[in-house]
């Protein structure tokens, strides 16, 4: 495993993440809705569509490299980030957000 392409990647599913649930953020006025999104939609279904459903759920889980965690994290990092800006911003005064 290289660094430098994880570290992208993790950077790029960060603010991928983050300005998606932003906007989201705009223009449904929820704070946490992107962050919900991602675990109860995004993650069942990458699990369960890649899922060959000969072994164990476990098992299924345990094939998968670090990387792969280590990017999602990344994206439930920058959906929760961005709800956490827009929460800022509103009590901050910021109507529009």
């Amino acid at each position: 495993m290289q660094f430098i392409p994880v570290l992208v990647l993790m950077v790029l599913f960060f603010v991928m993440m983050f300005g998606i649930g932003f906007i989201l953020n705009m223009l449904m006025k929820t704070t946490w809705f992107p962050s919900y999104l991602f675990v109860i939609v995004i993650l069942p279904v990458v699990v369960y569509s890649l899922w060959d459903h000969s072994s164990t759920l476990m098992s299924h889980l345990a094939s998968f490299q670090l990387v792969d965690y280590m990017t999602g994290v990344a994206g439930l990092a920058g959906a929760i980030i961005s709800g956490w800006t827009i929460q800022k911003l509103r009590l901050g005064g910021y109507r529009m957000f």
